[in-house]
């Protein structure tokens, strides 16, 4: 159980990350890789925030349903 919610931690923090880079990105707020096909993109904040939103959720979850 300890492990069933701990790897779901990490997979929501990562999902935290990874929303947050797709919404500095799809701002132009990170650009990098310069070549990147997402800077300046708003479909990518979108999908960025929903990532996040989700990660979130996985997170809270785990620590909530997880005991």
């Amino acid at each position: 159980m300890k492990f069933t919610r701990l790897a779901l931690s990490v997979i929501g923090v990562l999902m935290v990350v990874l929303g947050l880079i797709w919404i500095g990105q799809g701002t132009g707020a990170f650009p990098y890789p310069a070549s990147s096909f997402m800077i300046n993109q708003t479909p990518w904040i979108v999908r960025g925030a929903g990532v996040a939103i989700v990660g979130l959720a996985v997170i809270w979850g785990a620590r909530r349903f997880l005991r």
